[in-house]
């Protein structure tokens, strides 16, 4: 049953598209060339997208998803409201299919839409309008959707549901291989430009920005995917940098200096400014563990002095001791030759 709410947002999007086609001829945007993959992990419940375009930003109009109720792409001569609308209507109890249905049925430029939703429960469905860009198709599978529009060759779909299906790792690994299949293939004819991916948890929550586990953007990139790949593997390490404070506010000392190790072998010297270093160093001062602090403070220095700069501002703030001489000590210390 659609909520008072789903109906006037769809009454009100389907009035300005009818608006829209009336003032102008043919299709209402310019297409949103692209590729991406719907999916949801059985095992965990995660749900995500992935997508490429030679199209600058797609990730502010292609994937959508919300905690525990779904995901969805709209893409081709793009409609943004499938998104919100479709999620909508999954959070109301609508499997994926008759929430897509639904939205189908009332756009007049059907034909030229191609969007793909996932619900919790892993059910798919697909629409990849008639009018869509050749190359264009779809491939479904079991808890997942690649689609793609205007691509150098037909098997874009194809090569993207082998590659998910047979790749290892968590659900962003498995997203990511299918893009990277997709450009193995040919990909957007006219070449690349932006990705993005965006993973859910499948809990509900009142506090769905909580469960937002990969939210990353590249906008304007010579080689989308790859860059994506790179900021995938820093937000590994940054969730890694958090589970280590989660674990020292436990007092599981242990843990957390673990968490930390991982999450810096993550990032190389050459791709950080000092900032997760830094963090983690004061992080251990401030619970006196000073000289398991010091390797990484004075990592952070040595990419950058500032740091040490830094550090002298934090008493003030009460994240580190309001001692003078303490701050002076830590400070020599960590500009000191090991």
């Amino acid at each position: 049953m659609m909520g008072n709410t789903a109906l006037l947002a769809l009454a009100f999007s389907s009035a300005v598209a009818a608006a829209a086609s009336a003032a102008r001829p043919g299709p209402p945007f310019r297409p949103v060339a692209t590729y991406s993959i719907v999916a949801r992990d059985a095992a965990t419940g995660e749900m995500g997208v992935a997508v490429q375009s030679h199209w600058f930003s797609v990730g502010s109009v292609v994937p959508w998803a919300e905690p525990g109720v779904g995901a969805v792409a709209t893409q081709s001569f793009v409609e943004p409201s499938y998104g919100p609308l479709g999620l909508e209507r999954m959070r109301s109890g609508a499997a994926a299919a008759e929430a897509l249905d639904a939205l189908v049925a009332a756009d007049e430029d059907r034909e030229v839409r191609q969007v793909a939703m996932i619900d919790a429960h892993g059910r798919v469905a697909v629409h990849t309008g008639r009018k869509c860009i050749v190359h264009a198709g779809h491939r479904a599978g079991e808890g997942y959707s690649a689609q793609a529009n205007l691509m150098e060759n037909a098997g874009v779909p194809e090569a993207m549901a082998r590659a998910y299906e047979n790749a290892a790792g968590d659900l962003a690994d498995r997203l990511l291989a299918a893009l990277e299949a997709a450009e193995g293939e040919g990909g957007d004819i006219r070449g690349r430009q932006s990705a993005a991916i965006l993973i859910v948890s499948g809990e509900k929550s009142d506090r769905p920005w909580e469960g937002r586990l990969f939210d990353l953007r590249v906008e304007d990139h010579p080689d989308p995917v790859g860059e994506l790949r790179r900021l995938v593997r820093f937000k590994r390490a940054y969730r890694m940098l958090n589970d280590g404070d989660e674990r020292l506010t436990r007092e599981d000392v242990d843990g957390a200096l673990s968490a930390y190790r991982g999450a810096l072998s993550l990032i190389g010297d050459d791709e950080t400014n000092g900032e997760a270093p830094f963090w983690v160093g004061t992080t251990l001062a401030s619970i006196g563990r000073v000289d398991e602090a010091l390797p990484y403070l004075r990592r952070a220095v040595a990419l950058d002095p500032r740091w040490a700069v830094t550090l002298a501002h934090l008493p003030a703030a009460g994240l580190l001791p309001d001692d003078p001489a303490w701050i002076e000590g830590l400070i020599r210390r960590m500009e000191a030759e090991e």
